[in-house]
């Protein structure tokens, strides 16, 4: 086990030491919880609990609102620049942590340790990203007859909360806060019930490199902790990323307030016979982020709509790939994929591959736990693909999140089409192809809000706008249109 002299026990200790036993922390103070409750944080890859955490409640909420409103004047009335200097210097802060950051999301998450390194310096880079974006939040001059000036000014909401999901703690922690500060409000994060501990950890740096009520961060389940923040009067701007089901509960509770959601997807990679069938398998398998997050991600590929022409060829050369992905316990450097995040979870996930077996859908991989001695206390799900999936099964309409890809055949564009848009979702969508009318024909026609062309969604690059349709949210992340979000728009008109 890592609960020795391990790099991972060395983690988790100083982790802890360093939140002052896993607490909160509320206007640069390290605080428990009103209510003196704390909930456990458990390690998927042994089901054992590792750290407890408070379980914060309205209180804890009110307590957090009060610190981001007295830091919220000074905050704001910053240059932008300065605001920026900050975002900077807390994201060096944590690059040079990331191996330490990592570990402690490999254990709290179960998802594999160098891709949770790359997920810190992922955070990293957005303040560096929105710190540079800053001098770009303007307004504008409008004409008015007879003269006078009319213009506008991109002013602060004041306090944010930032809701964020469990599959990339840190990434999203850090990385999601950051166009809020940049655009001058103050902000209470709440991380997820599952894994709260790298959210907890990364008070440190926010208690170094911002001033004290800039940067508040909460824990506690979602309905109570969430809830409050969400329904709080002076909370007058919400940014949630998770589930559909919780963006609906969100978007009831929250009243007249600004909201953006990033929410699920079913997406589709849909595969023209012309394709290179290798180069076709490889982005099928990236953009599935097996080895990343176990297939927990919302921009995943869990449909393949692959022409009958080449099927049995791409399914073989998919399985050739899959079958190299090294399944092993998440704190350790050679493992590619680990275990989904709760028992809870495991679940839920075997529960859809059941229901794919009993739809119809032929089983050609995985399917059940994965195998080793060493993996069987643990929540791991084997990396699962089923072929012969028909439009309108469980495992073809619903989001599983997890380490499990549908095959889907097709021979008649019209028909296909309509299937990949007969969703609830509309995240992103893959288009693998050479010939470019029927690539730029198809991401006109697909009902997603990030299309590639030829590439996988594995790959995302900022400043390009992240979000999706119908179901799977409201909103655009990782560019200049989340930056101004965090903003209101004031118009002012001087009569001469």
């Amino acid at each position: 086990m890592y609960l020795d002299d391990s790099f991972a026990a060395q983690v988790l200790q100083q982790a802890k030491d360093e939140t002052h036993g896993w607490k909160m922390m509320i206007g640069g103070q390290w605080v428990e919880s009103r209510s003196g409750k704390r909930m456990p944080s458990v390690n998927p890859a042994y089901d054992e609990v590792i750290a407890e955490v408070p379980a914060g409640n309205g209180e804890d909420i009110e307590l957090a609102v009060q610190a981001g409103q007295a830091a919220f004047p000074a905050w704001s009335k910053l240059h932008v620049d300065e605001r920026a200097r900050h975002c900077r210097q807390f994201a060096n802060a944590l690059r040079a942590q990331a191996r330490e950051f990592g570990m402690l999301d490999a254990i709290d998450s179960g998802n594999p340790f160098l891709s949770m390194v790359e997920d810190a310096k992922k955070g990293a880079a957005l303040h560096d990203f929105f710190a540079g974006l800053g001098m770009e939040m303007k307004g504008q001059t409008i004409p008015t007859p007879g003269g006078g000036l009319d213009y506008t000014r991109p002013q602060p909401f004041g306090v944010i909360g930032r809701i964020i999901p469990f599959n990339h703690p840190i990434s999203f922690a850090a990385g999601k806060i950051a166009p809020a500060l940049v655009a001058g409000n103050t902000v209470i994060l709440k991380s997820a019930d599952q894994t709260p501990l790298s959210a907890l950890w990364m008070g440190k740096l926010a208690q170094e490199y911002f001033p004290p009520g800039v940067v508040n961060i909460v824990t506690g389940d979602g309905p109570t902790c969430g809830g409050a923040l969400v329904a709080h009067k002076e909370v007058r701007r919400i940014a949630f990323t998770g589930s559909v089901e919780t963006g609906r509960a969100i978007t009831r509770a929250a009243g007249i307030k600004s909201i953006s959601l990033e929410l699920g997807g079913k997406n589709p990679l849909i595969i023209y016979p012309d394709v290179d069938i290798e180069k076709a398998a490889f982005a099928a398998v990236a953009g599935m982020n097996f080895t990343v997050s176990q297939g927990q991600s919302c921009g995943s590929n869990s449909r393949v709509f692959v022409h009958s022409a080449i099927k049995d060829r791409f399914l073989e050369a998919v399985l050739g790939r899959t079958r190299k992905i090294v399944i092993g316990l998440p704190e350790l450097e050679a493992t590619q994929m680990g275990p989904v995040v709760t028992r809870r979870h495991y679940e839920r996930v075997m529960g859809y591959i059941e229901a794919g077996r009993n739809e119809g859908a032929r089983l050609v991989c995985g399917g059940g736990h994965a195998p080793g001695e060493a993996l069987q206390k643990g929540c791991f799900v084997d990396l699962t693909i089923f072929d012969q999936v028909r439009h309108g099964m469980k495992i073809e309409r619903e989001e599983i999140f997890g380490p499990v890809m549908s095959v889907l055949s097709w021979d008649d564009e019209a028909t296909m089409l309509q299937e990949v848009n007969d969703s609830d979702y509309g995240l992103c969508a893959n288009i693998w192809t050479k010939d470019i009318s029927t690539a730029l024909r198809l991401a006109d026609a697909v009902q997603a809000g990030y299309v590639w062309i030829n590439g996988h969604g594995g790959k995302r690059f900022r400043g390009a706008p992240f979000g999706g349709f119908k179901d799977s949210g409201i909103g655009r992340e990782h560019s200049i249109e989340e930056l101004m979000s965090y903003a209101q728009i004031k118009n002012i008109n001087i009569a001469y």
